[in-house]
């Protein structure tokens, strides 16, 4: 258990808020997002692609067609769609990218099924999704949705020597949302979305079981959500501590930072929150040297695995 949720087992959610108000904002986020994955106990399971935890997308709009990320022995390659006048719509990026993609990753392995049930309004995938309802988020939405519905990607793997490629796209059919009559609603015109066939396989035979409270606590940071995603995948196979330098991590989560400085600045908020919603998790922390990752629980027990 890690410390946060040791000092709220101790002194109680009210204590630790007040303690934490004379903190950062960031403490007070922990302590929140700590205090209702510990009182969860619908112990939802949310599900994503074992390979977003060593290659993801993009944090912020990119004005390149195309993504590379590497991580291990996996490389994600996205590309940009076309619209209808062959125009690059852009990669998927950003927080609400990752959510529309879980929502998907997980009622396809729930159900077991290429085929996704929507429901009838926007209002319904977003209140499965966790989000909040707004304008905004209407056009993040839209937005994303377009992005996903269009581009291509391609899973590389190294096993054995061989290299393992899969290539197509998220879903097969679109999830262009469209504005009803009325103009204050968004609908789908398909009540369910089909994913890509090679993609829904490589899903099946590599996911990733999440705590579904833990991603509703993070989901507008998309730093976050990476890193609970690669903490999930990471400590539960480890035998031993496995210490990893600030270079090494921004390998992982921040390639395109020149300088060293920016990067431990911008990743040690992201990685406290992370953490906050990962009970199970024993992870150190080291201004110096980096972080230090100790075998550690899922953040699902194998045995709710499949329920």
């Amino acid at each position: 258990m890690g410390q946060i949720h040791s000092l709220l087992d101790r002194f109680g959610v009210e204590e630790m808020r007040r303690l934490a108000s004379l903190e950062d904002k960031t403490q007070r986020l922990c302590v929140e997002a700590a205090h209702e994955v510990m009182s969860d106990e619908d112990q939802a399971i949310g599900i994503a692609h074992a390979g977003f935890a060593m290659a993801a997308l993009p944090h912020k709009k990119i004005s390149e067609s195309i993504w590379r990320r590497e991580g291990g022995s996996i490389q994600l390659l996205v590309e940009s769609g076309l619209d209808k006048e062959n125009k690059a719509v852009g990669v998927p990026f950003g927080a609400m990218a990752r959510l529309i993609l879980l929502y998907l990753q997980t009622q396809a392995v729930r159900t077991r099924s290429r085929e996704v049930e929507l429901g009838s309004s926007m209002n319904a995938w977003l209140k499965a999704m966790g989000v909040s309802v707004g304008g905004k988020t209407y056009i993040a939405v839209r937005d994303q949705a377009n992005r996903i519905s269009r581009c291509r990607l391609t899973f590389t793997r190294i096993n054995a020597g061989a290299e393992i490629i899969t290539n197509g796209a998220f879903v097969r059919d679109a999830i262009m949302p469209i504005e009803s009559e009325n103009g204050n609603r968004l609908s789908f015109w398909k009540e369910a979305v089909r994913l890509d066939e090679g993609f829904y396989e490589s899903l099946i035979e590599h996911p990733l079981p999440l705590r579904e409270i833990a991603i509703r606590q993070i989901s507008n940071k998309s730093k976050a959500i990476d890193i609970y995603i690669w903490l999930a995948y990471r400590l539960h196979v480890l035998n031993d501590p496995l210490t990893l330098s600030w270079n090494t991590l921004k390998n992982q989560f921040g390639p395109e930072y020149k300088e060293l400085r920016y990067f431990k600045k911008d990743i040690v908020t992201p990685l406290k929150i992370a953490l906050s919603v990962y009970p199970e998790a024993k992870v150190q922390m080291d201004d110096k040297y980096g972080i230090i990752l100790y075998p550690s629980p899922p953040p699902i027990p194998e045995k709710r695995i499949g329920k």
